[in-house]
C-alpha cells in the first residue's frame, strides 16, 4: 500500500501522536456531545471552542469505496463511518476488493507512511 505522510498541524498532534500509539482519537464538541473528524478546535456544530479529544472504538461501516489496481496492487479509497458518528476518508486494507461491499463492519490498523508516522487504515472486521 502506498501511503503519504500527513501534514502535521498543532491542532491535529494529539490526533497523530495516538496514530503512533495505534489509538484512534475523535474530537468531541462539549455543547453537543457529538463526536468530529478531521480534528479541530472548534465544533463543526456551534464554531465552540469547547471541545474534547475522546477515544474512539476503531469500530466502522464501509459507506463509499472505489477501488482500482496500482503497482501490482489494489488500492481502495473509502468512506468510512465509525461508530462514534463521523465520517472520514481513509483506506481499505484488502486483498480482494470484489469482496467489499457497502455496510460492511471495519476495524482500524494503523499504517506507516513514508516519514515513519503511523495513519489509521480499516480492514474487514474480525466481529462482524
Amino acid at each position: 500500500m502506498h501511503l503519504t505522510s500527513p501534514h502535521i498541524t498543532p491542532e491535529s498532534a494529539p490526533f497523530w501522536e495516538a496514530a503512533n500509539r495505534e489509538q484512534l482519537l475523535l474530537r468531541r464538541c462539549l455543547d453537543t456531545g457529538k463526536a468530529f473528524f478531521y480534528p479541530r478546535d472548534h465544533s463543526p456544530f456551534t464554531g465552540s471552542a469547547a471541545t474534547d479529544w475522546v477515544v474512539a472504538s476503531g469500530n466502522a461501516t464501509l459507506y463509499s469505496f472505489s477501488y482500482s489496481g496500482r503497482d501490482d496492487e489494489a488500492y481502495c479509497i473509502a468512506y468510512v463511518t465509525l461508530d462514534e458518528g463521523p465520517t472520514m476518508l481513509s483506506v481499505i486494507e484488502c486483498d480482494d476488493p470484489q469482496q467489499l461491499r457497502i455496510g460492511l463492519r471495519l476495524e482500524v490498523a494503523f499504517a506507516p507512511t513514508p516519514n515513519g508516522q503511523k495513519i489509521p487504515v480499516f480492514r474487514l472486521s474480525l466481529i462482524g
